[in-house]
């Protein structure tokens, strides 16, 4: 690298006037500068994040969180005794959840943050698989074919965890009749190698709430008749940060005797940047302790439980910031305000004769839509996505999951940072858009439509 590369012009500079697509280390260094303007603007062909509203995930903090997040860049989360104030700040987070999801003892609680819901799933998933497996050596009986229960609508993780952890699905199929697991079913799958039965608060395909309450009673009618005690784990990634103030009083939550495990999503619904996730469980004895880990730090001991080491800590610090910046009253505004955009929305567009709405945004902040059956051949919500991607709206269509597979839907998140001026845009652009797909002569080509959408 010559000395005067810093006096040429930006993007005549080596690495700027050439192609700089690296599958191989460069043989040389080049300016700072240089590099960052490459990855920038290469980075540029991404999608605006607060336009896209397939995303669950937080786009937007203010600029202290912005400020807190720079000056934890290089926190390692599972050094402990390295960054013991920043583990104590974890525990607070995980107790100060403990308590909002109703803990009946949050002292006797227990928790751990994660990289996102997935892990937090994985180790309410490990924590229920290991405590059937003590319970039935007890009994001395097999351990070798555990299950897990579950609606057809789940997220991919939990066909992830099964799969890594040797463990059979078993899938409720969601249908027009039952739309989401209420117990109807439970009956027909649940048996002594029965590990827990996951319910959802927060349905990622339409952003209904599962009934936690109906699927314990059921569970109850089923260990009346059986004997068989099995416990829940709430997969809260998003429901579980916007029940506590949207729908105080929906028992959902430890107030549910069978719920043993929630996860949540900090980077969704708590307000925080990727990739922060929590799991509590109702009681230390609910953890099997053989899944416990002892880290020491200040002469003390610190408990740890997770599947990844390494990982940020920023984001525990981020999410500790949120609880005390904004406290119960501030979270509920943000949440409030996000679904006060979701009914407007879904209700202008339940308007529009093409579309039939499958929820409104009433649970958690998101709804779902489809065109009205027959409504015409000439075109489909995916052309419709397609369409809104023009404009750079990210709005994802995607075929239901079980008995409703034959069904194609579109979905808004509605987060925070979603105004209601720019909800109006997007209500504009899909108001003309389905103008424009309704003025067709001729259906709408389908070749190269693809379906870039996945949960």
């Amino acid at each position: 690298m010559r000395h005067d590369d810093e006096l040429q012009p930006t993007f005549t500079r080596a690495g700027e006037a050439t192609t700089a697509r690296y599958t191989r280390i460069p043989e040389l260094p080049m300016l700072p500068e240089t590099a960052y303007r490459i990855i920038h603007d290469e980075s540029m062909l991404d999608g605006n994040a607060r336009l896209n509203l397939a995303t669950f995930v937080t786009t937007w903090m203010d600029e202290h969180g912005d400020r807190l997040y720079h000056d934890a860049f290089d926190k390692n989360m599972i050094d402990k005794d390295e960054y013991p104030a920043t583990a104590a700040i974890e525990e607070h987070c995980w107790r100060i959840l403990a308590d909002l999801w109703n803990a009946p003892d949050p002292d006797d609680a227990i928790g751990t943050s994660t990289i996102g819901s997935s892990e937090a799933c994985m180790l309410g998933g490990l924590a229920l698989k290991r405590r059937w497996q003590h319970a039935r050596r007890a009994a001395g009986k097999s351990t070798e074919t555990p299950n897990l229960i579950m609606s057809s609508a789940v997220q991919v993780c939990w066909e992830k965890f099964c799969n890594f952890f040797d463990i059979e699905m078993r899938f409720i199929p969601t249908s027009d009749e039952h739309p989401l697991m209420d117990g109807n079913g439970l009956e027909d799958v649940v048996d002594e190698n029965t590990i827990g039965v996951v319910v959802i608060m927060g349905v990622t395909y339409t952003g209904s709430y599962e009934p936690v309450a109906k699927v314990a009673a059921k569970l109850d009618e089923i260990q009346a008749a059986t004997g068989l005690d099995i416990p829940i784990h709430v997969d809260g990634a998003s429901g579980a940060m916007i029940a506590p103030f949207l729908q105080p009083d929906l028992d959902w939550d430890f107030r549910v005797e069978r719920v043993q495990s929630i996860n949540t999503s900090g980077h969704k619904y708590g307000l925080v940047y990727p990739g922060v996730g929590w799991v509590v469980w109702r009681s230390a004895a609910a953890l099997p302790e053989d899944l416990v880990f002892r880290v020491s730090y200040l002469g003390g001991s610190m408990p740890t439980f997770a599947i990844n080491f390494s990982r940020p800590g920023a984001q525990v610090l981020l999410q500790y910031y949120r609880f005390v910046r904004l406290g119960r009253v501030g979270y509920t505004a943000i949440q409030q305000a996000s679904q006060d955009v979701a009914v407007f929305l879904s209700g202008e567009i339940g308007k529009l004769d093409a579309y039939e709405l499958l929820t409104d945004g009433t649970d958690i902040p998101v709804f779902a839509w489809r065109q009205v059956p027959g409504y015409t051949d000439k075109w489909t919500l995916y052309h419709l996505a397609e369409r809104l991607r023009i404009k750079g709206w990210l709005v994802p269509a995607y075929p239901l999951s079980g008995d409703q597979s034959d069904q194609t839907v579109m979905r808004i998140v509605c987060r925070n940072g979603l105004s209601h001026d720019l909800a109006e845009d997007l209500l504009r652009d899909i108001r003309e858009e389905t103008e424009f797909l309704d003025g067709l002569d001729a259906p709408m080509p389908h070749e190269g439509l693809v379906q870039t959408f996945h949960h």
